[in-house]
């Protein structure tokens, strides 16, 4: 054991100190395997324990159940911390909160245990809590690399939702000419609106089917409706049946929008929420490029009703893998804290092999619960305390705005009617399109780069700036004052400077800012509005076009420009809690009878082992430079491949 523990610190040589995040040692780990998590260094374990007060807990699911104390690691108790802060959602971009809630329990606990030693120089205090920083965020973050087959089952199959809303807001955008030709503009302006006006009603009813018939059952409930819309729509007989197939589609999406950042949420550890968030984003992107690629063999005259029924052929997918998901831990344990089933499921999720980290993990699953559970305050009660306090009041009015601001840009007139916008821009309208689903699929990566290392406000400032210059080249574009190639090139702008703020940003603002017990309800009214402010945009351009001819995107600039000036003027930074904040609420929640204690036995153990890690290092970095095969920072040419570039 004291072997696979030194060979999982073998990555440090050169970052010693400083290496905190080292992508090689933790797929070492996840090689090794969970049993191998502690050897003769034990993990965090060798630095102390917290004793932590158990009130109230039941003896079947707690790791010490007679109500004294429960004895956890500096690890397992940073797991309790992250399992009370970070919200029951996959959120695209929450991937920041995580990391700076387990830094800084990471650097909490690392103070602690130095404060502990009494017989260190400062140059030794300073060393032990580096060192000890680093391996419990490593043990914090090693969920992260570790994901199942049945975890993987469960996102793909509830990623398979979030496709479906992405191709059915793009699918009607190609075909318009082709179905049922000679239906009037109203007819085919309700029929693209109608996906808008369902989803505000499954948003409502998504989460009260949640919540009464489980996660699982709920996303059952889910496809089948998809399944019943597509069907319909694949085979309807007049532009009223496409209506209605589209109310019902729409009521799908909006029913998915809600349940499936909660399903995932509830079955991914928080280091991995932000991550499914993003996947379930790129998911939605993908929808809309791949009705778009379909629509160069499909939107004819003969063969459109094979583009509508590609929602009927996902949905049915969706129910042959139904067998492979499971249920929401979170909701077996809120109706049953000593549900069996729930203890099976996290087996599964988690790979554990022992009872004992089972009942830790159940022990989590409920503390998060309880410190984020608004089940049984009223939802208008939540939102009365939300306009009531002064600070929920302006955060809760920022995101309805940003939601706002989100939909009345003009965004969805791009994915509802590109293809007839482009008429006379372009030869083929349908290129253009496809071009910017596909800049959309790319800028939906650069936003996930852009934020880890920009502030909230900065990146609305930019997106709403970019796109109001967008949207007037546009104008200027059709109005003949440039080529209209730079307005194609426009509106891809408008589509990137969309996707790096005003598109993410007013949901992950909701879920950063709020507190775990108010996200529920923001997100909620956030749904309903975003659909509303949809529906308006998908019934309305097709006149705003028609009326306003060049002038079609004016009314989307003013509306930038007035979210430019509310970000600039208004608006707080909501990059999320800061370190220093972070650092007094984990002090905070430390404080209520929680204690931690040095283990005497391993006092210089983290050194001792530290030490012996870079011997083996050293040992095996000589023998390479003996036998010729060290690597100096490149791949060294060999007699069989000097004739190649060398690799640098």
């Amino acid at each position: 054991m004291a072997s696979n523990e030194r060979t999982s610190l073998l990555s440090r040589r050169k970052k010693d100190d400083s290496a905190l995040h080292s992508l090689e040692y933790r797929s070492q780990m996840h090689k090794a395997g969970r049993s191998h998590s502690v050897g003769s260094l034990g993990g965090s374990s060798s630095l102390g324990t917290f004793h932590v007060p158990v009130r109230g807990m039941v003896k079947s699911y707690s790791v010490a159940a007679d109500g004294t104390v429960s004895n956890l690691t500096p690890a397992q108790m940073g797991r309790q911390e992250l399992y009370q802060l970070v919200p029951f959602a996959a959120v695209m971009g929450m991937q920041r909160v995580e990391r700076d809630i387990s830094e800084a329990f990471a650097e909490l606990a690392a103070d602690m245990d130095v404060k502990e030693q009494k017989n260190l120089s400062s140059r030794e205090r300073e060393q032990r809590r580096s060192r000890a920083s680093m391996i419990i965020l490593d043990e914090l973050e090693f969920e992260s690399v570790v994901v199942t087959t049945p975890l993987v089952f469960a996102i793909l199959i509830a990623a398979m939702s979030q496709f479906l809303v992405g191709y059915n807001t793009g699918v009607m955008n190609a075909p318009a000419s082709v179905v049922f030709p000679g239906h009037s503009t109203v007819s085919w302006s309700l029929a693209v609106a109608a996906f808008a006006i369902g989803g505000p009603f499954g948003a409502i009813i998504g989460g009260r089917m949640a919540d009464q018939r489980g996660r699982r059952g709920a996303l059952l409930i889910d496809t089948w409706t998809f399944l019943l819309g597509g069907l319909m729509q694949t085979f309807a007989l007049d532009m009223f049946t496409i209506i209605v197939a589209r109310f019902i589609i729409g009521f799908a999406s909006g029913y998915s929008s809600v349940l499936v950042p909660i399903y995932l949420g509830e079955l991914a550890p928080p280091t991995l929420r932000g991550t499914l968030g993003t996947l379930t984003q790129f998911a939605m992107v993908i929808g809309i490029l791949i009705s778009d690629l379909l629509a160069f063999s499909f939107a004819t005259e003969s063969l459109w009703r094979v583009l509508f029924a590609v929602t009927a052929l996902t949905a049915a997918a969706q129910l042959l893998l139904s067998p492979f998901l499971l249920e929401s831990p979170r909701w077996l344990l809120g109706r049953d804290p000593r549900s069996l089933k729930a203890r099976y499921i996290i087996k599964q999720l988690r790979g554990m092999r022992y009872d004992h980290e089972v009942e830790s993990e159940v022990e989590n699953f409920i503390l998060g619960g309880a410190a984020q559970r608004s089940e049984s305050v009223s939802q208008w009660a939540i939102l009365s305390e939300m306009v009531s306090h002064s600070k929920l009041r302006m955060l809760f009015a920022s995101s309805l705005i940003l939601q706002m601001a989100q939909q009345l840009c003009g965004i969805n007139a791009v994915f509802y009617y590109s293809t007839s916008f482009f008429e006379g821009v372009i030869d083929n309208p349908l290129v253009g399109t496809t071009i910017v689903g596909a800049v959309n699929v790319l800028a939906t990566y650069v936003a996930l780069l852009l934020m880890d290392r920009c502030g909230r406000r900065t990146l609305i400032l930019w997106s709403a700036g970019g796109m109001f210059c967008s949207c007037m080249i546009i104008i200027l574009a059709l109005l003949h004052y440039f080529s209209k190639t730079w307005a194609l090139v426009a509106v891809n702008s408008y589509v990137c400077f969309f996707e790096i703020g005003l598109g993410p940003i007013p949901w992950l603002i909701v879920a950063e800012m709020f507190d775990a017990k108010y996200v529920a309800v923001a997100m909620s009214a956030c749904s309903q509005l975003n659909w509303a402010c949809n529906f308006i945009v998908g019934l309305g351009f097709p006149y705003m076009n028609k009326y306003l001819g060049p002038y079609s995107f004016l009314p989307f600039a003013g509306v930038l420009a007035a979210t430019f000036m509310f970000a600039l003027t208004v608006l707080p930074e909501t990059q999320g809690t800061t370190p220093e904040e972070l650092a007094t609420e984990l002090v905070r929640n430390a404080s209520s009878g929680v204690l931690y204690e040095v283990n005497p036995d391993s006092v210089r153990a983290i050194d001792d082992e530290w030490r012996k890690a870079m011997e083996q290092i050293q040992h095996e970095e000589d023998a390479d430079m003996q036998n010729g095969t060290y690597e100096y920072g490149f791949k060294p040419i060999t007699e069989g491949d000097e004739q190649d570039e060398p690799n640098v």
